[in-house]
């Protein structure tokens, strides 16, 4: 079922549910029963309050031709979803007047009929996976709409008349053909509070209406326009839920938080990137940063409050070019559970220390607490030359993954495993070390003259 939420229902409790809806309020379900054509008029004439004849594969809706359409002035709920249904004749909702749900999801239909639109107490129109269905009807009458899903059709423009819809709280328009959401729709949508449109283009100043915003997935043009989204949220409350990307269209497979942020292909300058509060998961790929030689991705590049870094748990920074620092001493992600950073060409080092605070500090060791850390991956960084200073030490109690590959300038790991050292290696624990080459491993210094060994229970070579 991949990430859908389903409930499995036993045949005798399916049963008894729908003898007791016999009664009042009255529901006709026919749900995955091989149906070929709707029930007959007489099952219609029952005054149903609710109709489910979805997963009917075979489905077909032969009105006005072979017999009326369903007369049904209470019916409220009519599921359809999955039913291979190619056309509804135009005049089939005629007699639906008090129809508040209609769930037409996962139907082969290229197009609707016109009378939808006159369904006005409508609150739910649902019509995702429709994946040939290329227009809908003006919507500008269903003045209750609340939930509106579109997702994966081959819709290629919005109507007008979706600014209308003031009452909206769900928009899905993920997997569409659209390239953006013109001016002036989003700004009027007050009401939304789920807005999903993946790699559809919006703009920052679209959002700053949206007070009661919750989840929020979709793309942003450039750094500027979320910028400008990122500072409306000082005004109100923040996202619950996020997935954006920023500049160009790209989507890792793996996302592990409910609020993730996706740089790509983006020009970085001093001070430009602002994020968003208590971010959990950031990705940077394939972006350059404009910046001298001593200049840090973290603090002088992305604008970092301590809140922020202290909720981030994951972070990739791929193939980004002209970047030779990370972190500073004092702006670290204490928190992180993953850190991948692979193919930065020029990186040389992790965490950095200027040379006055090499200066001022005493040759003494000083922890670096990554308590949380499970994953770290350094792959084809071919400059990276330390992790962080000499005199300091990176504290992992809970790493139960290293890679490090062709990172081959590298020549001390100043890792600290706790949980390792005080209890030896043994069954239980969980951890896998994956090293290339060979030969780094064989000459790479521990802050712990007993680490190497303790490793090679773990250890696979590549």
């Amino acid at each position: 079922m991949g990430n859908e939420r389903c409930v499995k229902m036993h045949d005798l409790v399916r049963d008894m549910a729908l003898r007791i809806t016999t009664g009042t309020p009255r529901f006709l379900v026919k749900a995955g029963v091989r149906l070929m054509e709707p029930p007959n008029v007489q099952e219609w004439n029952k005054d149903p309050e609710k109709v489910s004849l979805m997963e009917n594969w075979g489905l077909q809706l032969p009105y006005p031709l072979q017999m009326s359409p369903p007369k049904c002035p209470i019916l409220t709920t009519f599921l359809l979803s999955n039913c291979c249904i190619t056309s509804i004749p135009e005049g089939f909702f005629k007699h639906i007047h008090a129809l508040k749900i209609l769930d037409l999801s996962r139907n082969p239909i290229m197009s609707l009929p016109i009378s939808i639109a006159n369904l006005k107490n409508l609150t739910a129109l649902l019509l995702g996976e429709c994946q040939n269905l290329e227009k809908v009807p003006s919507l500008s009458k269903l003045k209750f709409l609340k939930e509106l899903d579109l997702h994966a059709t081959n819709i290629k423009q919005v109507r007008h008349g979706m600014e209308n819809l003031s009452k909206l709280k769900y928009l899905n328009l993920n997997h569409v053909e659209l390239d953006e959401i013109p001016i002036g729709i989003l700004s009027n949508l007050s009401c939304l509070q789920n807005l999903i449109i993946g790699e559809m283009l919006i703009r920052g100043e679209e959002l700053h209406g949206l007070k009661k915003l919750e989840i929020l997935k979709g793309t942003f043009y450039d750094l500027q326009s979320f910028n400008i989204d990122v500072q409306s949220l000082h005004y109100q409350e923040e996202p619950r839920e996020n997935v954006i990307h920023v500049g160009e269209k790209g989507c890792r497979n793996a996302i592990y938080s409910r609020k993730y942020i996706e740089l790509c292909g983006c020009d970085f300058y001093i001070n430009q990137i602002m994020l968003p509060p208590n971010i959990e998961e950031l990705c940077i790929e394939e972006c350059y940063l404009h910046c001298r030689e001593e200049d840090l991705l973290f603090s002088k590049f992305i604008k970092v409050p301590l809140p922020t870094f202290a909720s981030l748990k994951f972070l990739y920074i791929h193939r980004c070019k002209n970047i030779k620092k990370l972190f500073s001493a004092n702006c670290m992600p204490a928190n992180l559970q993953g850190l991948w950073v692979t193919e930065c060409d020029e990186l040389e080092e992790i965490i950095a220390s200027s040379s006055v605070e090499l200066e001022k500090r005493a040759m003494v060791p000083v922890e670096f607490c990554f308590l949380q850390l499970k994953g770290l991956v350094l792959k084809k960084l071919p400059e990276l030359k330390s992790i962080c200073s000499v005199d300091r030490v990176v504290v992992c109690d809970s790493l139960d993954y290293i890679s490090v590959a062709n990172c081959l300038k590298l020549k001390r790991m100043p890792l600290y495993l706790s949980h390792l050292h005080n209890f030896q290696p043994s069954p239980s624990l969980s951890l896998s070390v994956y090293i290339e080459p060979r030969e780094w491993w064989e000459s790479v210094e521990w802050y712990h003259p007993d680490t190497k060994s303790l490793l090679k229970p773990f250890l696979s070579l590549l």
